[in-house]
């Protein structure tokens, strides 16, 4: 791992790092906020994924969460969105919302994309445990949020892993990645056309199989032009009401689907987890 940039921010280090991933197959580039603490301490972490067309700098740069994280003591990881270099396989159009920048958090089962679209295994296995290694994480209290597709990723991460995430909250995210387009897209490039295997990807229907969390936390802008469209967090809403979990919606007079939005609400977020990070 190589250190391509630190700041001092809060009277922590804001720090943006490169590795050869053995799951991707390529480098891959990372952001972790470390918050003032005293010498030998271990320390809560927050994952963050971020959406579409995203890499970790557009939260890091925009999502203004470093105050708040010096507060109240916490580590802030975001990575990348997708794999990226020679010879990784992109939307053969062009497209934005599939390939470079949307790896949709899964581990793909088709070709050309199986052999380096691994942002599933990256980010619940091979990532955290480079975490653990270099930093004063503890990794027996982490949490994991996210935006849009990175919304999709927290969620579905979250209740695929409830013993490893004690929160999981979400921005705009695309809940039931199944029923529309953006996620219709993504499942079918990555995993085929066996729909069974689109369920552990799909939070709506992960919620149906069984799947719990204690607690959700959504914040949705009601001028999102994705709203209705995309995202649906109606249908999240009567998945939890039907399964008994308790489901925190927020619906934004005003707001939209950018960092505008979110930076709005990041501390609003980061207290959160914090409570029950404790």
């Amino acid at each position: 791992m190589e250190q391509v940039s630190g700041a001092r921010a809060f009277g922590g280090i804001q720090g943006v790092y490169r590795h050869a991933s053995r799951e991707t197959g390529t480098d891959m580039t990372f952001s972790v906020y470390v918050p003032p603490h005293e010498d030998g301490a271990r320390l809560p972490v927050v994952w963050y994924l971020s959406g579409l067309t995203c890499t970790h700098a557009n939260v890091t740069e925009k999502g203004e969460f470093r105050a708040a994280c010096a507060q109240l003591g916490l580590i802030f990881v975001a990575p990348d969105t997708s794999p990226r270099g020679e010879g990784v396989a992109d939307d053969p159009d062009g497209a934005w919302d599939f390939g470079l920048g949307a790896g949709f958090y899964v581990d793909a089962a088709q070709a050309p994309y199986a052999a380096h679209y691994r942002m599933w295994s990256y980010v619940t296995e091979e990532l955290p445990t480079l975490i653990a290694a270099h930093f004063p994480a503890d990794m027996d209290r982490q949490s994991i949020m996210g935006h849009s597709m990175g919304g999709h990723g927290a969620l579905t991460i979250g209740l695929n892993h409830p013993d490893c995430y004690r929160a999981v909250s979400a921005f705009a995210p695309i809940v039931a990645p199944s029923q529309v387009p953006w996620g219709q897209k993504a499942l079918s490039g990555y995993l085929g056309d066996d729909h069974a295997a689109w369920r552990r990807h799909d939070a709506v229907a992960l919620i149906e199989d069984g799947a719990r969390v204690p607690a959700l936390l959504v914040d949705q802008g009601e001028a999102d032009g994705f709203l209705e469209r995309e995202l649906r967090p109606d249908l999240l809403r009567a998945a939890c009401a039907a399964a008994g979990i308790p489901l925190e919606l927020r619906l934004q007079s005003g707001y939209d689907h950018s960092y505008y939005f979110i930076s709005t609400f990041m501390a609003d977020h980061l207290r959160w987890h914090a409570d029950r990070l404790r």
